[in-house]
C-alpha cells in the first residue's frame, strides 16, 4: 500500500481532486450511456415506433356480428400482415359514424349501404363504403301469437323505427301479403304510408335495438339480424325472412365505411380483403349459418 507523505493540506487537496476526476469520469460514462439510448430511442420513433403506429386500425363495430367478426377472424388475418386491429363495439347506429367522421376510429363495419346513404343525407356527411362484405336476412319471429298466416284483427307487429329498416320491415311485411304500400318499392316506407292494412295490423315502433326485448308483449316483431343475433334468435327459428336476392343485397348488405380520406389507406383496404376471401364465406357459414350470408 502506498504511503502519502506530504501535509494535510496536500492530503486534502489530493483527495479532493482525485474524487472529482473519479465522479467527471462517472459522468462522462453516463452521458455517453444516456445519449446512446437517446439515439436508440429517436432511431425507435422515426423507425420501428412510426411503423407500429400506422399499422394499428381502430374499427367501430356492433357487438354481434360485425365484432365478433373482425375479433375471431379478421385479427388474426391481419395480425399475419403487420397489422394491429382494434374493435371498439357500439350499441347504436348513431355514434360509430359519427367517430369515423371525427378521427377517432379508422373506419366502422355496422350497417348497410342504404342505411349509410340516409345517415349522410340527413346529417350533411360525406362517409363512403369501400367494401360490401355481408348481410343478414331480416325475419319476422313469433311473440304472443305464432301463426303469422292467421294473424288476428288489430294484431302488434314490433318494427324497427329508424327511416331505412322501418321501410325494410314493412317491405317484407308486403311480401307475405298483410299490407300494401302506396308505392310497393319505397325502400323508406313507414306505417303512414300504407294504403291497405286489411287486418288493422297495430305498429310500435321502437328503436332496432329493442325490439327483440319488445318480443313477448307484442304479436309478432320484425327484428334486424344483428340484434335478432345478439338476443339468441335464429332465421332457422322464424316464421318468414328476407330471401336472397339482387334487392337484398344491393340495398342491405353491410359495409366497411370510411372518409373518403382514408378510401385508399392500406390497411383498411387490408382488411376489406379478408372480409371478402373464400376463407371468410367458409368461416361465415361454419360460424352463423343462415344468419350471415356473404354479399360478395
Amino acid at each position: 500500500m502506498a504511503t502519502f507523505t506530504g501535509n494535510h493540506s496536500d492530503r486534502f487537496d489530493a483527495a479532493v481532486s482525485r474524487r472529482f476526476v473519479l465522479k467527471a469520469g462517472f459522468a462522462g460514462l453516463g452521458a455517453v450511456a444516456l445519449g446512446g439510448l437517446t439515439a436508440c430511442g429517436a432511431g425507435d420513433a422515426s423507425g420501428s415506433g412510426a411503423v407500429e403506429a400506422s399499422k394499428k386500425l381502430t374499427v367501430a363495430a356492433s357487438p354481434a356480428p360485425h365484432a365478433e367478426i373482425l375479433n375471431s377472424f379478421a385479427a388474426s388475418k391481419l395480425k399475419e400482415e403487420g397489422i394491429e386491429l382494434v374493435v371498439k363495439e357500439y350499441t347504436d347506429y348513431i355514434l360509430p359514424n359519427k367517430d369515423t367522421t371525427s378521427g377517432s376510429v379508422d373506419a366502422n363495419y355496422f350497417q348497410h349501404i342504404n342505411y349509410l346513404e340516409n345517415y349522410n343525407k340527413e346529417n350533411g356527411t360525406d362517409l363512403i363504403s369501400v367494401g360490401s362484405i355481408h348481410y343478414e336476412p331480416m325475419a319476422v319471429y313469433a311473440g304472443k301469437s305464432s301463426d303469422l298466416a292467421a294473424i288476428a284483427d288489430g294484431a302488434t307487429i314490433a318494427v324497427p323505427n329508424d327511416p331505412t329498416n322501418e321501410g325494410r320491415a314493412l317491405l317484407l311485411l308486403q311480401d307475405q301479403g298483410l299490407i300494401t304500400l302506396k308505392d310497393p318499392t319505397n325502400l323508406e316506407a313507414t306505417p303512414n304510408d300504407i294504403a291497405e292494412n286489411p287486418h288493422g295490423i297495430v305498429f310500435q315502433e321502437l328503436e332496432a335495438a329493442a325490439v327483440p326485448r319488445a318480443l313477448e308483449s307484442v304479436d309478432f316483431a320484425v327484428i334486424n339480424g344483428n340484434y335478432a343475433i345478439e338476443a339468441g334468435y335464429h332465421v332457422k327459428d322464424a316464421l318468414v325472412h328476407e330471401e336472397t336476392g339482387s334487392t337484398t343485397v344491393e340495398q342491405y348488405a353491410n359495409i366497411v365505411c370510411t372518409t373518403p380520406e382514408k378510401e385508399e389507406d392500406e390497411n383498411i383496404q387490408a382488411l376489406v380483403k379478408v372480409l371478402q376471401s373464400d376463407d371468410f364465406k367458409a368461416y361465415l357459414e361454419e360460424s352463423y349459418g343462415q344468419d350471415v350470408l356473404p354479399a360478395f
